[in-house]
């Protein structure tokens, strides 16, 4: 379709996108080609219905077409192709549904991290290898919080040795450099970093023929891990994501720079974690505090 093609090509030129962020347009707008026989002139509340009704699609997920839909008739009346937005005079209510992020507790994390409490020299020189990896890989997702794709695209260029600092690569090519505080995560790091040096791939997690990690790589890598721990087998590497934002707050750290540390855009996304520490705070107190009893 044109219309596809052209807009892309758009969004590539001005708004210098991603091609993950290209790819979930070209998703969003095929699909409603799909259904629209008319795109100049569209029926959009039969499409919105058919995600309602038909595809059963949360208001999350519509609401996110609904946003590419309106950046495209946009374009569409730049270029002079229609007059008027068929969004002009319609408006979309959902509900705000608020989840709270699932985390683990301190004894799965430590139970994790116990997996490589080994003797190494059991280990023959892949398994070594591998053990190099995984721990750098589990213990820096723990230490950090970093998105998994985050992990995925770090090089060795980007690690500062003399700062203890990685360069993150986050989304929307926002960068932003993360400490790591803890010397046994620093040192699991630098351990890798030896093991890569003569490595023609710069990127500092590949897998065994040398190439980089992908997302699916690293969730495989951390279900193992979670098998072995036999911790919550439904957990995700996201859990470690929102177990570190949330001990950050417990623990006193203020909203803004967990907000920095965590690559997020709006202070806004980071606020639900606050919502988990409240309710913790209230399970704890209710369960341990002496006047309770009095």
């Amino acid at each position: 379709m044109k219309y596809l093609t052209n807009f892309t090509n758009y969004l590539q030129t001005t708004k210098n996108l991603s091609p993950k962020t290209l790819n979930a347009y070209s998703i969003d707008l095929n699909q409603f080609f799909k259904f629209e026989k008319d795109i100049l002139q569209p029926d959009i509340c039969a499409f919105i219905s058919h995600l309602h009704l038909d595809l059963k699609l949360k208001d999350s997920s519509i609401r996110r077409k609904i946003i590419t839909l309106k950046i495209f008739y946009e374009y569409l009346i730049n270029r002079d192709l229609i007059t008027q937005s068929p969004f002009a005079k319609l408006k979309f209510k959902f509900k705000q549904e608020q989840r709270l992020p699932k985390t683990l507790s301190i004894a799965e994390v430590t139970k994790i991290l116990d997996c490589f409490d080994i003797d190494l020299s059991t280990l023959s020189s892949f398994a070594t290898q591998i053990y190099v990896r995984d721990s750098a890989l589990i213990d820096l997702l723990i230490s950090t919080g970093i998105r998994i794709g985050e992990a995925a695209a770090i090089t060795i260029d980007d690690i500062i040795t003399s700062e203890h600092t990685i360069l993150i690569h986050g989304k929307g090519r926002k960068q932003r450099l993360l400490y790591i505080s803890s010397p046994i995560t620093w040192n699991r790091i630098k351990t890798l970093m030896r093991e890569r040096r003569n490595s023609n791939d710069r990127h500092l997690f590949v897998n065994r023929y040398g190439q980089p990690l992908s997302i699916n790589g690293i969730e495989n890598i951390y279900k193992k891990y979670v098998a072995m721990a036999r911790i919550n087998p439904k957990s995700t590497p996201h859990y470690l994501r929102h177990t570190f934002a949330t001990n950050l707050l417990a623990n006193g750290a203020d909203l803004r720079s967990v907000q920095e540390i965590l690559g997020h855009s709006s202070v806004a996304t980071t606020q639900i974690y606050t919502e988990v520490t409240t309710n913790r705070k209230k399970q704890v107190l209710r369960k341990f505090n002496y006047r309770n009893k009095l």
